[in-house]
């Protein structure tokens, strides 16, 4: 009915997958099913008991209540730039360098209006996060994908880049530690994508929430960065710190970009949430005590997930990082979405085929860490009761 209506900006944009996945289960509990949810990479564990006592404490104080700057606090800038410096061994400056952000996703479509025109192409990763590829389109730009493979390491092929015509690429899309594949961020791969995007006059973002999950030690792309690099590199506390319904973020890097976004952003909101900012502060003071703990839980899941796969006859990379295991389909399936629907109809279990995040992944399933040990333990229980009855 209200086609004729609609902006031609959503022209070839869906309803996201999980939003109209997610409905499906929702039928098929209240229809009796009781699925088993292994498919949303929102963290169900607590935030730190001293954030959480921050933001109720701010509640108390009437001018927290109001409008806030678009840049958010100077101490909440101040604590970003002391997280970055203590675990990244990054220096930022507080009052330029970082922009802080309802959460990463917001930064996404930010950059993509703050910079693409019509007639831009950008570099998105396949397989990789749909939200680049949307806000390109959105943008009005045009998305180019680059493949990412097992056989690469889940590297870009930088050569075969730099030999197709990329003089319309704008900007590059990275995402290290890599989602949905959980290829580590490595100071090499960093060096080799800021060399391919200085040669080529190409603004690089990093998006970089998973720097803390399951990894030896974080590492930023803004590393030993030079004045003259088109920078920029998102992150957020929704994963390292379980505040993913606090939309809580920041944009970081090159100062000019930041200046550039900033006049969009200013246009679109009004600011953060006072107590909010200051839960966030004391989020930002954790030490790696906290982090450890975290994964300690994180890599328990994991080995259960593991003997999911290997339940199911799938093949995984034991190296992996982030809350998600990726794992190739068992041979003599025809691809990842006719697998994960057969889970579904056969075992009450959600787990998301790799072709949401592109045709590279094609031949995936993504498990996600962010369940509770017992469920795993009850899909391991109805993959062996549901089998021993086949």
């Amino acid at each position: 009915m209200v086609d004729h209506l609609t902006s031609n900006r959503l022209a070839g944009i869906g309803e996201y997958y999980f939003s109209q996945k997610l409905r499906e289960v929702e039928q098929l509990n209240k229809n009796g099913a009781d699925v088993l949810n292994l498919g949303i990479g929102s963290p169900d564990l607590d935030p730190p008991e001293s954030v959480k006592a921050a933001l109720v404490s701010g509640l108390a104080d009437p001018q927290f209540h109001r409008y806030q700057s678009y840049k958010g606090l100077p101490e909440l800038r101040l604590a970003f730039s002391a997280w970055y410096r203590e675990f990244y061994d990054v220096s930022l400056d507080p009052d330029s360098e970082i922009l802080p952000l309802m959460g990463s996703k917001e930064g996404i479509m930010h950059v993509s209006m703050a910079f693409l025109n019509e007639g831009d192409e950008v570099l998105i990763p396949n397989p990789g996060y749909p939200t680049y590829a949307s806000a390109a389109k959105l943008a009005g730009s045009t998305p180019r994908f680059y493949e990412l493979s097992e056989q690469n390491d889940y590297w870009p092929d930088f050569d075969r880049l730099e030999s197709t015509n990329i003089e319309k690429v704008k900007l590059m899309w990275v995402n290290y530690p890599h989602m949905p594949t959980g290829t580590p961020a490595t100071e090499e791969l960093f060096r080799k994508l800021r060399t391919f995007c200085v040669k080529n006059e190409i603004i690089l973002v990093n998006d970089n929430p998973y720097s803390f999950t399951m990894t030896k030690s974080p590492v930023s792309i803004l590393a030993d960065r030079q004045p003259h690099e088109l920078l920029l590199e998102l992150n957020s506390l929704s994963k390292s710190h379980n505040m993913s319904g606090w939309r809580i973020g920041s944009l970081n890097g090159n100062a000019e970009l930041i200046e550039k976004v900033l006049i969009f952003k200013s246009n679109m909101d009004s600011g953060m949430f006072k107590p909010v900012m200051y839960a966030t502060i004391e989020a930002l003071k954790l030490e790696q005590s906290w982090y450890d703990s975290v994964n300690e839980k994180y890599n328990e899941r994991r080995e259960l997930v593991y003997q999911i796969a290997d339940k199911l006859g799938c093949h995984y990379r034991e190296d992996q990082v982030g809350m998600f295991v990726w794992a190739r389909i068992p041979k003599g399936e025809e691809n990842g979405k006719q697998f994960a629907d057969k889970l579904l109809k056969r075992y009450s279990l959600f787990v998301p085929p790799g072709m949401v995040f592109g045709d590279a992944g094609d031949q995936y399933i993504r498990f996600s860490l962010c369940s509770d040990p017992q469920i795993f333990k009850e899909v391991l229980k109805r993959l062996d009761q549901l089998n021993q009855i086949k």
